[in-house]
């Protein structure tokens, strides 16, 4: 009977699907981080990324970064951490809402057209043209056909962009379902973050497969080689601000152009000006007060 318990597992083993790994292999120089590590290696990242943004000034470039993937995968986060320390006249985010009336009898693509960068500039797409390849597909908001057309044509219109002069630099966060539940309920419970929360994302947990399949489809028709995918691995998400932020770094070749410190010129003088009365003015009321100094 043991014989054949034993071969019997046996047999199922050789017939059974290899899972796929949670994530990808550990890089050989890969290093574990606590909360200060992240704080300090974050700092660092920044300041290089006003280096890439004097940079991308200075030699007219530009630059879009798209960021996709799973709600909650902690896009916002990562786009939060990159603008931070950056100028908004040169690097700006683009989070379009629902589509109105008149735009939805426009060419798909034109809508985003319009918030490309110009020289100079760095633009980072909060969701993007993707949504018809995610939710319109899954929610079904488009039809068949523009489906199937924008699979055609998003890879011409990126190889378009690419062609123009555009860096484009694609980005899917890939987040698992346990961590993606836990992250829900934490909005769920954070009146500061409900409004994360749209029906959108509740209809996501429970198409998590169907979401899985159009993710695999639009990957199989988008990754091209002069504009192709970068999973990043969300699970973490103060690893997932890291690995992101400096292997965007590490596309865009720059140099560090910091200026020189600043020397401020000494106070002017008052030359017999008078304040106006500080009852002429109207203050915040000072509910707050600073410790008093022991």
């Amino acid at each position: 009977m043991a014989k054949k318990e034993k071969a019997a597992h046996k047999k199922s083993a050789e017939v059974a699907p290899a899972r796929a790994p949670a994530g990808p292999p550990p890089q050989p120089d890969a290093v574990t981080i606590d909360k200060k590590t992240y704080e300090k290696e974050l700092r660092r990242l920044q300041i290089e990324l006003v280096k890439l943004q004097e940079w991308v000034r200075s030699q007219g470039l530009k630059v879009v970064v798209i960021f996709e993937g799973r709600d909650a995968a902690g896009k916002g986060g990562v786009i939060k951490r990159i603008t931070e320390s950056l100028n908004p006249r040169v690097c700006r985010v683009v989070a379009l809402p629902t589509p109105t009336e008149r735009e939805k009898t426009q060419w798909y693509f034109q809508r985003y057209v319009v918030h490309l960068p110009a020289a100079g500039e760095m633009v980072l797409f909060d969701r993007s043209w993707y949504n018809r390849a995610g939710v319109e597909r899954v929610m079904g908001f488009c039809t068949d056909d523009e489906y199937r057309e924008f699979l055609r044509s998003a890879p011409e219109f990126e190889r378009m962009l690419v062609r123009s002069g555009v860096i484009l630099i694609k980005y899917w966060f890939s987040v698992s379902d346990k961590e993606q539940e836990k992250r829900f309920q934490a909005r769920i419970a954070d009146p500061t973050k409900r409004w994360k929360l749209s029906p959108m994302d509740v209809q996501s947990r429970s198409r998590w497969v169907e979401y899985s399949r159009a993710k695999d489809e639009m990957f199989a028709h988008t990754d091209i080689k002069q504009a192709p995918w970068y999973v990043v691995n969300a699970d973490n998400k103060m690893c997932a601000r890291l690995n992101c932020i400096r292997h965007l770094l590490s596309l865009i070749p720059y140099q560090d152009l910091t200026p020189e410190p600043i020397q401020l010129p000494p106070r002017q003088e008052e030359h017999g000006y008078v304040r106006p009365p500080i009852t002429d003015q109207t203050f915040v009321p000072e509910l707050y007060l600073p410790e008093k100094a022991a």
